[in-house]
């Protein structure tokens, strides 16, 4: 299983983004589709409070927020070592 959880829609051009990013740096991550899978659309809304909008991504089973979230981690170098612990 994917370390990395992204809840997406299928016309999302922020979540292709996130996704390509994602790949580019050489993470794995498994995607939820929101728009297609009820079961989906309810973990997410449980997993990360509410959120209503997408890309909503979880490490570790941990809700990191969004795009934004997820560059800023980069940015700060905070991601490459959550990607190393286990």
């Amino acid at each position: 299983m994917a370390r990395v959880k992204i809840f997406s829609t299928a016309r999302c051009p922020i979540c292709d983004k996130t996704k390509n990013l994602l790949t580019k740096w050489g993470i794995a991550y498994e995607e939820a589709r929101v728009d297609a899978d009820h079961s989906a659309l309810r973990e997410m809304a449980e997993v990360t409070e509410g959120a209503r909008t997408v890309p909503q991504i979880i490490i570790d089973n941990k809700w990191i927020g969004g795009f934004s979230e997820l560059t800023m981690l980069h940015m700060d170098d905070e991601l490459e070592h959550l990607m190393e612990t286990i």
